[in-house]
């Protein structure tokens, strides 16, 4: 774990605060800041911009932990949920919103330093994943807009896809485009002279 990290702790009982916040420190040198309640997560959490929001939840009811974990940001940063009993259907939606860590049996300060490292290595692994597949998606879609144009050109032209394809790309170089956006703009015309 980074020895710089900035770390919000939401715990409502001061005594436990202090003593999560101890063994944090006694984990590495961080930036510590707890908040007591869920009121105002997402506004302290927005205006901090922690590395990781870590939450002693005890016995959450669902409301709690979606309000929770929605307010900290979990696809915007690692959030660890400690939580004192297993329920499967929060776990799911904690688990759904993001939270990178969610650990049943309470917080034990012996093992806070394991499980943040645990949290930020998933996150981090997630948010790639996320990153791969929006970038898949948006590759996927400049495809159709591509095969589109070509279609187009084919019509308008009485050319094949070979060569159609061979005439977006000559036309998107000649411009200095991208392919997509030379298509995009085909098809936007295409549309407009319908």
């Amino acid at each position: 774990m980074d020895s710089a990290l900035n770390i919000i702790v939401v715990e409502q009982d001061r005594e436990r605060a202090m003593l999560i916040v101890d063994a944090l420190r006694e984990a590495g040198q961080m930036r510590i800041q707890v908040i007591g309640s869920g009121v105002g997560l997402a506004r302290r959490v927005a205006e901090t911009r922690p590395d990781l929001v870590l939450i002693d939840a005890g016995d959450p009811s669902r409301d709690v932990l979606e309000e929770l974990t929605l307010a900290a940001g979990p696809m915007e940063r690692p959030v660890a949920m400690f939580v004192d009993r297993a329920d499967q259907g929060l776990t799911r939606a904690a688990i759904e919103a993001g939270v990178s860590a969610y650990v049943v049996g309470g917080l034990q300060p012996a093992r806070i330093h394991p499980i943040l490292d645990a949290a930020i290595a998933r996150f981090h692994l997630f948010a790639r994943m996320r990153a791969e597949l929006a970038a898949t998606k948006a590759a996927l879609e400049e495809r159709k807009v591509i095969d589109r144009a070509k279609g187009l050109l084919m019509r308008a032209k009485g050319i094949g896809e070979e060569e159609a394809y061979a005439l977006l790309r000559k036309t998107a170089m000649d411009q200095g485009k991208r392919l997509a956006d030379l298509a995009q703009a085909i098809v936007t015309a295409a549309d407009l002279l319908r």
